[in-house]
């Protein structure tokens, strides 16, 4: 078993347990008492009233509202890299997309909105931003949220959603996101439920992982690449796959502080990691999005066709979203425990 996996695992069971039993202990949650602060990005929110017509960018922040029972605030979405889980569909289904990228602007002010919660600090950001800064929102009077999880980065001013983590991404990281939108939107009770949903998984998870006994392998995480034979988006040590890796006991190879580096193949192939995550998408806006086209690669490439991962057919195919700081990080452990199982990489 990897030296790294059995404290983690046993954290997080511990963490788990301790947030069932306070969660089960304040099953009557108290409703917002109006108005309320919240603390952002080192800014301070003020809401008089629970927001009305919401703007959501990013399938992760997406799904964290429609999980709270808010799909009929939600006026407007974009950042789509797949389908919604089977649990979210249907409310989810008539939600209006601006775009499956970055809206516009002017795409989001012309809902209408009140609020506006960006999954990444990229298109929302102190300063330079692909749909609108702090400032421009607001001019306009609409009040803006990114996810706690982007400036915990220590770089987040800089507004780069593949920024610097000093510190690992947690899973209090996304607790505090459900549990601050679930007192901006008075549904406490709700984001209770949600938090003890996933605590309850995790610990799943963290036992079977136990179960699973998984030896010292590493493991490379490929998310995308703007060329395919050049070089790789791949998971850095502090983001989601880092702790995905830790709940089952695994190793990630790269080392690099930033969220998802670019690492040419060169370097990959002198790492040589015993297993490879390819993520899949919908979206097609990078050569790397395709998974076929990934596969092909390592298949044909003279160099990457040599790496251990690869001649082992050790390819693990998990959904993209998975890898990101969201409530689908879960399903990224449960997708990768099978993996190796089914790869015959337990004992």
């Amino acid at each position: 078993m990897s030296r790294l996996s059995r404290g983690p695992r046993r954290a997080l069971g511990m963490f788990a347990g301790a947030l069932l039993a306070l969660t089960g202990s304040q099953v009557h949650a108290q409703p917002t008492e109006y108005p309320v602060q919240i603390t952002n990005c080192q800014r301070t929110i003020s809401f008089d009233a629970s927001p009305r017509r919401v703007v959501s960018i990013g399938q992760g922040t997406t799904e964290i509202m429609l999980s709270l029972g808010l799909a009929d605030r939600i006026v407007g979405t974009g950042i789509w890299l797949a389908p919604l889980p089977e649990a979210l569909a249907g409310e989810g289904a008539a939600l209006p997309r601006l775009s499956d990228t970055s809206p516009s602007f002017e795409a989001v002010l012309n809902t209408r909105p009140d609020f506006v919660a960006a999954q990444w600090i990229s298109d929302i950001a102190p300063e330079q931003a692909r749909v609108g800064t702090f400032r421009q929102f607001d001019d306009f009077g609409v009040r803006t949220y990114v996810s706690p999880a982007e400036c915990a980065k220590s770089d987040f001013s800089a507004g780069s959603g593949d920024g610097t983590r000093t510190q690992p991404w947690t899973m209090g990281l996304l607790n505090r996101e459900i549990g601050e939108l679930a007192t901006i939107f008075d549904v406490r009770a709700k984001g209770q439920a949600l938090i003890a949903d996933n605590a309850a998984r995790i610990d799943a998870a963290s036992g079977q992982a136990d179960r699973l006994q998984a030896q010292d392998i590493t493991v490379l995480y490929w998310f995308s690449s703007p060329q395919i034979s050049g070089e790789a988006y791949v998971a850095g040590r502090f983001g989601a796959p880092a702790w995905i890796s830790d709940v089952v006991g695994v190793r990630n190879v790269i080392t690099s502080d930033e969220e998802w580096p670019l690492v040419g193949w060169e370097t990959i192939t002198g790492l040589d990691p015993d297993v490879i995550v390819l993520g899949t998408m919908e979206r097609r806006s990078l050569p790397g999005d395709d998974v076929a086209a990934k596969r092909n690669f390592l298949l044909t490439d003279p160099v990457a066709s040599q790496l251990s991962a690869v001649r082992n057919g050790y390819l693990i195919e998990m959904p993209a979203h998975f890898m990101n700081p969201t409530l689908r990080a879960v399903d990224g452990v449960e997708v990768l425990a099978d993996g190796l199982r089914e790869h015959g990489l337990t004992r």
